[in-house]
């Protein structure tokens, strides 16, 4: 049996999904989060006996006449795959324009549950809705729900199980014809008149609601953005300065640093394993991984928090406050929708930019996305932090604030060298303030933590086997006399130059940097595996091994290089599709490597003479670079001027 899941965006479709799955798909406050349909078993307890139900998370759709591509998905799969019965959530804090949907699901003749979902809210209001008298209308069962906690499911479940094993059609619910035909207003009105049946209302329109002076605060159009970078500052500051911060000390420095690899060689030596397999094991697999593992905890707190900001409704606030600034550079709040989805993953983020419908805009800011710290850049955040900015909290909201400018300059740019302006228009509903569950952030946490285990584990595993066996030996495969005569030296000395005018030497981070377009978090693993190797210390001591390669200034440069420049693999390869022309994914390639570059660039250049009152290394080798990228833009800016011109002739 196949039941789908159907309902407006932000109408609770994903949270039931999971509820009654057990699965931890990304959920949010605004529509986009769903952009292709998700499948799933249903769990046992819900079913009774040894059926198999498969439950299909649809994108959320206000009609069943498509205008977006997840609208067109839904629609799609309802019309061609013919589910056995279609759950429609119904979303109670929005209960009159959700029935619109409804009615046209209800004439595709597939047997099919109501569920009025967010029952919590209707009670909140002070409101409530008839539940028999709903059900005899519409001609199919009525379930109120409250996915959030888990309330009605089972009995949701039961009826809609009942449902498609009785099989048969669906009732369509009779419109009254109206002069002009027009099917839209006929069931405008229907739903109008359904409302003074169902519906009882004992909320006062005229009083202001506590999420409304909450949001004359934190929305305000001069302190919104001030007090949101103070919120990420507290945020960052208990994640790497508390509990996060403490367990990820002793996971480092004690764990990973002396008692796994203490242990592990007293074991090899007492077996007589072979020496060079021994560091493969212990140097190369173990302590890259641990320098990655070692950061876990704290990227759990940092996750944790944020689901909590999100469930509570804060999040849906900050892209309507954003809007107003990227209307400015041609794009609306719909572009920073998947930079908050990118800040756990680019891939997801990327993703969800096809629910923009201007194609040079949904472009522009799939450019964009990836310059927002993902979860995967969070050990590099964090290690230089702590190495070179102990006790400084500001060190990772200051990412933020780097990347939102490099964000906002960057449209700019790309606004005037494509020469477009937005079509699209932004309309989010904002859900009222709640205290946020925390079930769901302790399920989003270690679904982080999941998925962060299993790329540490595969992808950074292999790259870390790698990066040891290329330090270790020589371009002859013979061990290496030294790491310098090694192939990583080789290969990074190939490329470390591209970095001096960065203020930036040694082939080490060259190497690091390289191995950080595989996965961001190798880079933190291939500095595990080449310094701490030849150091006692451990790599994340505050004043470690790696103040050899850094001053902070140039160590602040170095971390803007790594987040800036283009994203993994995986990221760029869901650039590419979504962007479906190679053409503008190796525009975005080159734009994001040169604002990497001239970023870090700029930090050294500019930070050096400011804190140390001498001029950086490298100096004279930027000064040529900034002529090249000078004389480029001047030929860019012409070149969309004359372009210009023939769209306006």
């Amino acid at each position: 049996m196949k039941i789908a899941l159907a309902g407006n965006p932000n109408s609770g479709k994903t949270t039931l999904f999971n509820a009654i799955t057990g699965k931890t798909e990304y959920v949010g406050n605004w529509a986009g989060v769903t952009v292709e349909k998700k499948e799933a078993d249903l769990k046992h307890k819900f079913i009774g006996g040894n059926r198999t139900v498969k439950i299909v998370d649809l994108p959320g759709a206000y009609s069943i006449s498509p205008f977006t591509g997840e609208e067109a998905i839904t629609r799609d799969f309802v019309l061609d795959e013919a589910p056995n019965v279609i759950i429609n959530i119904v979303d109670g804090a929005n209960f009159e324009r959700s029935l619109f949907f409804t009615t046209q699901l209800l004439e595709l003749n597939i047997p099919m549950v109501v569920a009025i979902n967010k029952e919590d809210v209707i009670k909140k209001r002070g409101n409530a809705i008839d539940v028999g008298l709903l059900s005899d209308a519409l001609g199919c069962p009525v379930v109120s729900t409250t996915a959030n906690f888990g309330h009605g499911l089972k009995k949701l479940m039961e009826i809609a199980i009942q449902r498609g094993e009785k099989g048969g059609g669906q009732k369509p619910i009779e419109l009254k014809e109206i002069p002009n035909g027009d099917i839209d207003r006929a069931r405008q009105n229907y739903i109008s008149d359904l409302l003074k049946t169902v519906l009882v209302k004992n909320h006062d329109m005229s009083k202001v609601s506590m999420s409304d002076k909450v949001d004359r605060i934190v929305a305000h159009k001069y302190l919104g953005l001030p007090i949101f970078f103070l919120i990420m500052w507290a945020v960052y500051a208990f994640s790497i300065e508390g509990l996060g911060g403490y367990v990820s000390e002793y996971l480092n420095d004690t764990f990973f640093g002396e008692i796994v690899p203490n242990t592990l060689n007293a074991f090899f030596e007492s077996v007589h394993l072979n020496p060079l397999l021994q560091a493969l094991i212990v140097d190369g697999a173990i302590g890259g991984v641990g320098a990655v593992i070692g950061f876990l905890p704290l990227i759990m707190v940092l996750f944790f928090c944020l689901a909590l900001l999100e469930d509570s409704g804060y999040m849906s606030r900050v892209a309507v406050l954003m809007d107003r600034y990227f209307k400015k550079i041609g794009l609306s709040g719909k572009s920073i929708i998947p930079m908050i989805v990118g800040s756990g993953c680019a891939i997801p983020g990327v993703m969800a930019t096809r629910t923009i419908e201007d194609d040079n805009e949904r472009r522009i800011t799939t450019i964009l996305t990836p310059f927002v710290p993902c979860g995967a850049k969070l050990p590099i955040i964090t290690l230089f932090s702590i190495v070179f900015f102990p006790n400084s909290s500001w060190v990772g909201p200051s990412v933020y604030l780097l990347a939102f400018t490099l964000i906002i300059i960057g449209g700019l740019l790309l606004k005037k060298l494509f020469v477009w302006e937005s079509s699209s228009s932004f309309i989010l509903e904002l859900p009222e303030y709640k205290i946020p569950s925390i079930k769901h952030a302790v399920i989003q946490m270690f679904d982080k933590a999941k998925g962060f285990i299993i790329k540490a584990s595969t992808i950074i595993l292999v790259m870390n086997t790698l990066v040891w066996f290329m330090q270790a030996y020589g371009f002859n495969l013979q061990p290496a006399q030294s790491q310098d005569t090694s192939i990583l030296a080789g290969i990074g000395g190939v490329i470390a130059p591209i970095l001096i005018p960065l203020g930036l030497f040694g082939w080490q981070l060259a190497a690091a940097s390289i191995t950080g377009f595989i996965a961001k978090e190798n880079v933190v693993a291939t500095f595990a595996i080449l310094l701490a190797a030849a150091s006692e210390e451990a790599l994340s001591m505050p004043g470690g091994v790696l103040t050899s390669f850094f001053t902070p200034v140039t160590a602040y440069a170095f971390l803007a290089f790594n987040l800036f420049t283009p994203p993994c693999f995986a990221a760029i390869a869901a650039m590419k599709s979504e962007m479906g022309d190679k053409r503008w994914l190796f525009r975005g390639l080159g734009f994001q490597l040169s604002v990497g570059y001239l970023v870090a660039m700029l930090i050294t250049q500019i930070g050096t003479p400011i804190f140390y009152g001498k001029l950086a290394t490298g100096f004279i080798p930027s000064l040529f670079v900034i002529l090249f990228y000078f004389v480029l833009l001047v030929y860019l800016f012409k070149r969309a001027d004359k372009k210009r011109a023939l769209v306006e002739e």
